[in-house]
This record gives structure tokens, sequence and C-alpha cells, in this order.
């Protein structure tokens, strides 16, 4: 099982992102999926997370509006749309899947973790 992050760079302050995650191994149509960020020395910081029909979005209050979750069940394909940037949203961004339905704001509670991917936003 595993969970592929991709679509991280070096962006301005303004830019936008988009952020892709690819399961493999199994399917999480049924799964919360979500995404959290990390820098060095820190604890893992929740950002955004869907519920397995998607209809569903919860979001860290540093990112609502400015960033959006999404899920295509049917390619197995988690995203993060990520515009207005700012240097405070560089990290490496990490996508999991959660152990049942309902997504979470807590990093215990998901079980299955991507390998992170960096975004950098330059002043």
């Amino acid at each position: 099982v595993q969970l592929q992050a991709s679509g991280g760079g070096l962006v301005q302050t303004g830019d936008s992102l988009r952020l892709s995650c690819a399961a493999s191994g199994r399917r999480f149509s049924n799964n919360g999926m979500g995404w959290f960020r990390q820098l060095p020395g820190e604890e893992r910081e929740f950002v955004a997370a869907i519920s397995w029909r998607g209809d569903r979005t919860y979001y860290a209050d540093s990112v609502k509006a400015r960033f959006t979750i999404s899920r295509d069940n049917l390619k197995n394909m988690l995203y993060l749309q990520m515009n207005s940037l700012k240097p405070e949203d560089t990290a490496v961004y990490y996508c999991a899947a959660s152990r049942g339905a309902v997504p979470s704001r807590q990093s215990p509670d998901y079980t299955y973790w991507g390998q992170g991917t960096q975004v950098t936003v330059s002043s």
C-alpha cells in the first residue's frame, strides 16, 4: 500500500500549486483522506480533510478560502489546490488515509501516509 504525493515546488508569494496524491495497492474510496504539513523540528499540522464521498471537507483556519481539497475515487487520487500561497505555507506536505470513512483533523487517526512533497514559498 502506497501513497505518493507530488506537485510541490518553489513558488513566489501569491502563486498557486496543485498537489496530487496517488494511491496504489488498495482503494481508499471508503476512507476519509487528508493533507498535513510539517516543518523541521515541528509537529505535523493538519491542513485539510475530505470524507470518503467528497461531500464534506474540513480546513485549518490558516488555509481556509485559499486551499481546496478534492478527490477522484475512480482514479484513486487526492488533490490539494493551493492558491494565494504565503511564505508561512512553506513545509513538507503529506497526504494520508484515515482508518474510517469520517475524516479527522488528528494525525493519529490516519493509518497510511505518503512520503511528502516540499512546498517552498518565497517572499
